[in-house]
């Protein structure tokens, strides 16, 4: 529901009571310190605490729709354990450790220095636009820097080689430009966002304990210290070490670049190669000249050391551009800068972490040089041209085995066939030609040459068949490893996974090569430059040691993760996590306690803080900063008291800090620990989730260890990405402004539930503000009229049945709470529960409903909302139900086990009366199929006439009693499987019916049931196997006759046994019906009986009153296009075109439905229309489903123009037949949204002319407006004399004068306020 019927400025009104509501109802909650939790003197059972928490979200912005999606979770679980009464513990954070917020407030010191302040930037004058920040779907745990964007770039960037600037992404802010100087010192980020963030969470409704908040960093000095003592602990028990690694660098930082470091490539490692050396061979040709004297080389990066036997070339691109850098004082590599800079912080350069090229080259100069490669057969091999290579990867030079690598052996076929090629390079047939396959390595299937195989095999002609190419390397590189065996060498015979790693080795040793590793994928940080892998020496957590991975293992088996998704995920990460770097020299944070020139990085101080959660409000007096006049001070945390709290070491004695306090501090930690639940982003679990699994099997005992990890997906917004450069961005406080907190809640929960990404839609959102306030509404108008409610005990069976469908809800909702699916609770706690009641209402009819039932309806449907949406809930509680307390601790609601043999009773009368409907409908609109066969013609009466007959049989019989005897029989309710089909049909021909002289005929029946029936009884149980419903369907109808006549429109209705000959005798011409659908158990069969009266005028359901015998010879044509396109459509139907006469749009035909003109055309044309070639012809030129009554409803409302708001149009039109003088005309009047309001048609004796019984139609359609009270209207037809006739009003036909003179009385006499008068000629 995008927007509300009643229009924007109700919607707004809605939305403005909603945030009224939530003022009033925040004032309650904060006056009475509702949502914060004290720990109970004794260690709870299980169920009676619950703390659940969620990764503290970074402070370099404001929070957004993202944010409050996966904290929604945590949220709406922490309500509904605070509803069933648990002691409930939600505290909340702010995440300041790392580099983002000191790299943009840095950026902004450097544009004040160099632009003033406030800076002037260049082109400004131009027209600059203001570069917004893209912010994505990053998790609330990470750093997400106000300085990187994505989009369109601003003409100042464009102009500065795409530069954005930190002044205007603050001024996106809504900050002032005096107010943003301040941001350069980064401590005024800390004060600034987190503050805002805690508004903006109270006015979510969040149900957080705020006086346990805290940021983190140096700046909190009890964070700090708690910090500070993980970080010594965890090194006193070896899990951090300092050892010399390769990782993520970035050069800019002079630091490691982690994860939550990085603007991109997030999950990236290093990836190790071997740079091959291949030496060239002097004389070095003139671009080399400036390297005469030393050792140069080309450097080859390649996965595949084993291979090196085969080498028949390398390859360079030609465009490529290369250096010669020095790795050493007697040693040139040439290779890219790229590569040379990766290299260069692994220590492999003449000047550390500073290339040195002594010559700038293109790929170009290096085709021909003479190389001497390690371990090659062929003693001097030649650099070649490869178009493909890419240098973004290794080194830009690759070395060429053709016998295994598809692509080399596919480039040097190419260059071997084609001396063009050849040629345009300026390749020597002496480089080429002389070189052919070496066998080096065998492979089952692909044998000793497998490239050339494969190549073959696929049919690959070209090295630009890129998917095919890369379908060759999958099915020969992972084979030829595993299953490989070494043809040559001194490993021949060895498994290549054996000979690889010797090889290597020695390669290495003999300085024939060179370990060399480098990003798998382009890694930027937050500081803007491209990262690199560098070889540091610098502080590590040892994760993916044995025992303690053994450890975190055995506590991921012991967690609830709830999606299968996730475990798997863990336990991927954990295969393949190893020690990482926890130490950064820039930024903010905690400093290395041992090593102060270091800062603990950002994922490293949030593994455990949530036990800090559990003594903050005793530390910090409700400051989040830790700035306070608290009992104890920063440096009383001893460590000792640190492991005394959480680690049950000895009592400090020591300390300075009361005992009182102490002890308080220590039992705050064991009622509270383990946490129940962290909920968050699924892209922190690959780091972030399992640092905290490691963390806490290192440093607490098992009955501490997490009980349970939360993950969700990214949050779309509309199906699309959240994205501030495209607009489809929504902060948190903008989207309780558009749409109120708990319309932004609802729409949250609809959102979705798995790990798969959610989407927020904004029309849930406004539907939500519309239902929250009808619902206040209505439950207003009810307690004003409670005395007219119905008294006594709930009764009915409607009563019954809604007191069973709030049992339902109650029990559902709470089974979905407790699986945390919030979707579902939504569903089945509020839209069911809604429906069942809407359902109530109706099936209540002139009894009204019980007073009782309605008051037990508003409690627990406000109760089951209240997680979701507290504030609408509370106020209900409070101002409208008169409860006491606060709903949010109101307690669960309760529920008798639910009846589901009255759910099934409900449900098949439900069934039964849509059935009714449909048949009812059916019967109505009739059929050519029951014409044809000699029944009835259909008949169409008012639906005061119609008096229904329902047939019902309780009980199977026959063969299909025998065949569920037998099934019953065959059937193993516990395994829910059958036996065999052959032993089932051998029971069958045992039978009565098996034995009988027609049982072939029979069994064509019985195989479709039987199937039925198994299927039904494997997913509803056995008794989906009985002979009779657990419920009396008679008796159910007959309880409901009430119902279902008002809700069909019957003036009468029985219930029938199908079996009983006196009740079969009532369906007198429509007994066929009855035997050719059979009532069954759980499927009546209705039958409706009418009669019509005789009227000047039909409604236009009644049929024509014809004469056949005058019009026999004619034929009449229904168009409602006016053109002669659709006219051929029905030509085509009759077998000649002899007095074809034409209704131009005669709206009281096809107008009124599809149904109509059938009648019409079936009883006026009887067999000589032939409409199955009609609707043929119609179905094929205009692509519409055969068979939909649409058919012609949907070809009509293409030619018709929708009036204005509040306007009714009539349409109306008359024939005239030449030869008898009759007319026929009709009208129909249609609202603004096109629906039709009501009809009248009729045959006219002799007329005068055309015109005459033009007036006539167009009067009739003045006194259906005249009828039906109608004032502003539009009279709509096709003749234009006439209209220019009755604008005159006062002037009167020579031939027809009556009609015009009624038309114009009838107007006065109408009091017509607005009438238009159009031609559709």
């Amino acid at each position: 529901m995008a927007s509300m019927d009643t229009g924007k400025g109700t919607s707004r009104a809605r939305r403005d009571s909603l945030l009224a509501i939530e003022s009033q109802v925040q004032k309650w909650w904060d006056d009475s310190d509702i949502f914060q939790a004290e720990a109970k003197e004794t260690l709870p059972a299980p169920g009676e605490k619950f703390f659940g928490n969620f990764p503290f979200p970074y402070m370099n912005g404001f929070l957004h729709l993202g944010h409050a999606f996966s904290v929604s979770k945590c949220e709406f679980a922490a309500a509904y354990h605070r509803l069933r009464g648990a002691n409930v513990l939600f505290p909340f954070a702010f995440h300041c450790t790392g580099m983002p917020i000191k790299a943009s407030a840095d950026k902004l010191k450097r544009e004040i220095e160099r632009f003033g302040n406030p800076p002037v930037f260049p082109s400004e004058s131009e027209g600059q636009e203001i570069a917004i920040p893209e912010v994505e779907n990053a998790s609330e745990g990470a750093e997400v820097a106000p300085d990187k964007f994505k989009g369109k770039k601003s003409k100042a960037a464009a102009k500065s080689g795409g530069q954005v600037y930190q002044w205007e992404i603050m001024r996106s802010f809504g900050l002032s430009d005096a107010e943003i100087a301040r941001f350069q010192d980064p401590y005024e980020w800390l004060h600034f966002f987190p503050p805002l963030a805690v508004e903006d969470l109270k006015a979510f409704g969040l149900g957080v304990d705020w006086r346990r908040s805290f940021v983190t960093t140096d700046v909190n000095p009890f964070f700090d210290s708690f910090v500070q003592w993980q970080m010594r602990k965890l090194k006193s028990m070896g899990k951090i070490v300092k050892d010399v690694r390769y990782t993520i660098y970035s050069p800019l930082d002079g630091q490691p670049c982690a994860d939550h470091d990085r603007a991109t490539g997030e999950g990236v490692q290093p990836q190790e190669y071997t740079i091959i050396k291949m030496e060239v061979v002097p004389p070095f040709p003139p671009k080399l000249g400036p390297l005469d004297g030393k050792k140069v080389y080309l450097g080859a990066a390649t996965l595949r050391p084993e291979t090196m036997y085969g080498q028949t070339n390398a390859w360079v691109l030609p465009d490529g551009e290369y250096g010669a850098y020095e790795i050493n004082e007697t040693e040139i590599l040439v290779m890219t800068e790229r590569s040379a800079l990766n290299l260069a912080y692994q220590k492999i350069s003449r000047v550390p972490e500073k290339p040195t090229c002594l010559v700038k080259l293109r790929g170009s100069d290096l085709i021909g040089l003479p190389l001497k490669s390690p371990l090659s057969v062929n003693e001097i091999i030649y650099a070649l041209p490869m178009l493909t290579i890419l240098t973004d990867k290794g080194t830009g030079i690759v070395t060429s085995v053709p016998s295994d690598a598809p692509d080399d052996y596919i480039n040097l076929h190419v260059l071997k066939t084609k001396p063009a090629f050849r040629a345009k390079f300026g390749v020597k047939d002496e480089w080429v030609m002389p070189f052919e396959i070496i066998p080096i390595i065998n492979i089952p299937e692909f044998g000793d040459k497998p490239a050339e195989k494969v190549c073959n095999d696929l049919k690959i002609q070209s090295q630009n068949e890129k998917e095919k190419l890369a379908e060759a390397k999958r099915l020969t590189y992972l084979k030829g490893f595993t299953e490989g065996t070494m043809l040559i060498g001194e490993y021949a015979g060895f498994k290549v996974q054996e000979a690889k790693p010797k090889l290597r080795s020695k390669l290495l040793e003999s300085g024939e090569a060179i370990m060399y590793s480098e990003p798998e994928k382009r890694v930027m940080s937050r500081s803007g430059d491209e990262c690199v892998v560098a070889l540091t020496d610098q502080w590590y957590i040892t994760y993916g040691e044995e025992e303690w991975k053994r450890l975190s293992e055995e506590c991921l088996a012991s967690m609830n993760l709830f999606f299968d998704e996730t475990r798997h995920g863990f336990e991927h990460t954990l295969g393949w996590l190893n020690q990482w770097a926890c130490s950064r020299s820039f930024g903010l944070g905690t400093r290395i306690p041992w090593d102060p020139d270091f800062l603990v990085e950002s994922l490293s101080d949030s593994t455990i803080y949530m036990a800090y959660y559990t003594v903050a409000h005793i530390l910090h007096d409700q400051n989040m900063y830790g700035k306070c006049t608290a009992p104890i001070a920063p440096q009383q945390m001893t460590d000792e008291v640190w492991e005394f709290i959480f680690c049950g070491g000895p009592y400090p004695t020591n300390s300075s800090i009361p005992s009182l306090i102490l002890k308080k501090m220590e039992q705050e930690f064991n009622y509270w620990y383990p946490f129940d639940l962290r909920v968050s982003g699924k892209d922190l679990l690959q780091n972030h989730l399992t640092f905290s699994i490691y963390n806490h099997t290192a440093l607490f005992p098992k009955h501490h260890w997490p009980r349970g990890f939360r993950c969700n997906g990214h949050m779309m917004l509309n199906a699309q990405k959240m994205s501030k450069s495209t607009g489809n961005f929504l902060t948190l406080k903008q989207a309780i402004e558009e749409y109120s907190a708990d319309a932004t809640r609802f729409s949250l929960a609809d959102a979705g539930d798995g790990v798969d990404d959610a989407n927020f839609v904004s029309d849930t959102a406004n539907a939500a503000i519309l239902r929250l306030t009808k619902e206040i509404a209505w439950m207003e108008e009810i307690l004003a009229t409670d005395s007219s409610l119905r008294r006594g005990p709930p009764s009915a069976f409607a009563d019954r049945v809604f007191e069973n469908e709030i049992n339902i809800a109650i029990k559902m909702t709470e089974q979905n709470f407790q699986n945390y699916m919030f979707r579902e609770a939504l569903k089945t706690g509020f839209y069911d529960l809604q429906a069942a009641r809407d359902e109530y209402r109706f099936s209540c009819g002139i009894g009204g409903m019980n007073s009782d039932l309605v008051w037990r309806f508003m409690d627990v449907q406000t109760r089951l909302i209240s997680p979701i949406c507290p504030h609408y809930s509370e106020f209900v509680w409070r101002e409208l139900l008169k409860k006491d307390g606060f709903v949010v601790k109101a307690g669960f609601p309760t529920a008798d086990s639910p009846d589901l043999k009255l759910k099934s009773a409900n449900k098949y009368l439900q069934d039964s009366i849509i059935l009714m409907r449909k048949l009812l409908q059916k019967q109505i609109s009739g059929s050519k199929k029951g014409n044809k066969k000699g029944g009835p013609p259909p008949t169409a009466v008012t639906e005061d006439k119609i008096i229904g007959l329902v047939y019902v049989n309780e009980e199977f019989d026959g063969w299909k009693a025998d065949c569920l005897t037998i099934l019953r029989n065959k059937f193993d309710a516990e395994k829910k499987t059958f036996a065999p089909d052959n032993e089932i049909m051998a029971a069958l021909q045992e039978t009565s019916v098996g034995q009988s002289a027609d049982f072939k005929k029979t069994q064509k029946l019985c195989m479709p049931f039987l199937r039925f029936k198994k299927d039904d009884a494997i997913k509803l149980g056995v008794q989906a196997l009985d002979l009779r419903l657990p419920f009396g369907e008679i008796e159910i109808l007959l309880e409901n006759l009430d119902l279902i006549k008002r809700q069909i429109g019957l003036e009468g209705l029985e219930i029938l046994s199908a079996a009983d000959p006196n009740d079969r005798a009532k369906a007198g011409p429509r007994m066929s019906l009855l035997d050719q659908n059979p009532p069954t158990p759980g499927n009546p069969t209705p039958i409706f009986l009418f009669s019509v009266e005789n009227s000047e005028y039909w409604n236009i359901i009644k049929p024509f009153p014809f004469i056949l015998d005058d019009f026999s010879k004619r034929r009449y044509l229904f168009d409602c296009f006016a053109d002669e396109t659709h006219i051929h459509i029905f030509r085509d139907c009759f077998a000649d075109e002899t007095h074809i006469y034409i209704f131009r749009e005669v709206v009281a035909l096809l107008a009124a439905g599809f149904w109509a003109a059938i009648q019409i055309l079936e009883i006026c044309f009887d067999n000589m229309f032939n409409w199955d070639e009609w609707l043929n012809n119609v179905t094929g030129k205009f692509d519409i489903e055969r068979n939909s009554q649409d058919v012609v409803c949907r070809l009509l409302q293409a030619s018709w123009s929708k009036p204005s708001f509040d306007v009714v149009k009539i349409n109306f039109d008359a024939s005239l037949d030449q030869g008898s003088g009759c007319s026929h005309f009709g009208c129909v009047a249609r609202n603004w949204q096109g629906n039709m309001v009501q009809t009248v048609a009729g045959f006219v004796g002799p007329v005068e002319s055309v015109l005459h019984a033009e007036s006539l139609a167009a009067y009739q359609g003045l006194l259906l407006a005249f009828k039906l009270n109608m004032t502003r209207i539009i009279v709509e037809g096709d003749n234009l004399r006439l209209f220019r006739e009755l604008l005159q009003k006062g002037r009167s036909f020579v031939r027809c004068p009556s009609p015009i003179g009624h038309f114009s009385n009838l107007m006065k006499a109408m009091n017509i306020t607005s009438i238009s008068l159009c031609t559709r000629e």
